[in-house]
């Protein structure tokens, strides 16, 4: 999801993740993986604690789950996945960070640059706008299915910072440490989430009309469909209007 909270792309990422399922499960699955290298127990190894309850989100088998561990912590041979992150910029200057999983660092960080350039962006060094945004849980809820006062009462009492309503959706922020906690504390009462990771949330956003808007779209579009790439996180923002 990108890293700013307006309910309109909040509602165009979801609508694509949904219909493409199983690239949620194959992001899922590398992030387990690459979670359980610093070991298989979910007890003792939070990264890999957040990642199953990601997959048990979107309703991946136990299966599935079991494997990714084991291929993490090598009981199962497969291929041997890195993390890397790009920066760049978007059409209008909009900051974008990229996170990807891969197999083949050359080819993908070809692609990614060839994908900036085609819609509008371009790569940038590292460090270049990752100032401009700050890690958070980030869980959004869909505002009709709970009140405020309920809301506000149970997630800050499980430890989060901020809770923002955004058109249709609240969005409860926390710090990263804190996420399993809220997350557990809004499963435990039985309210259901649109989206829960960690991610990166931008101190400000950037709003983009006309060509500057479509060509975003495009390209994060394009980042999202490739294959390596986990996130995209950005600082922009569109009106309804040039969203659709």
């Amino acid at each position: 999801m990108s890293g700013h909270s307006k309910w309109h792309t909040i509602k165009h990422k979801k609508g694509a993740l949904d219909a493409k399922r199983g690239r949620i499960f194959t992001r899922i699955i590398k992030e387990i993986t690459i979670a359980a290298r610093n070991g298989g127990d979910p007890d003792g190894n939070p990264r890999l604690r957040t990642a199953i309850t990601a997959a048990k989100a979107v309703s991946m088998p136990a299966d599935n789950i079991k494997r990714a561990i084991q291929r993490g912590t090598g009981e199962i041979e497969g291929l041997t996945i890195e993390e890397y992150t790009y920066e760049g910029y978007g059409p209008g200057g909009a900051a974008v960070i990229v996170n990807v999983a891969t197999d083949n660092k050359n080819r993908t960080v070809a692609d990614i640059r060839h994908i900036f350039s085609k819609w509008g962006g371009n790569l940038g060094e590292p460090g270049s706008v990752n100032w401009m945004f700050e890690k958070k849980s980030n869980i959004i809820i869909e505002a009709d299915k709970v009140d405020e006062e309920k809301l506000m009462n149970l997630a800050l009492e499980a430890g989060a910072d901020d809770i923002q309503q955004q058109g249709e959706v609240w969005q409860v922020l926390s710090d990263p440490a804190a996420h399993e906690g809220v997350v557990e504390a809004l499963a435990a009462a039985k309210i259901e989430t649109l989206s829960a990771e960690v991610g990166m949330v931008p101190k400000n956003t950037i709003k983009l009309e006309g060509s500057a808007a479509k060509g975003m779209m495009k390209l994060n579009d394009a980042l999202e469909d490739y294959d390596d790439v986990q996130n995209v996180y950005s600082n922009y923002e569109i009106d309804e209007a040039d969203l659709e």
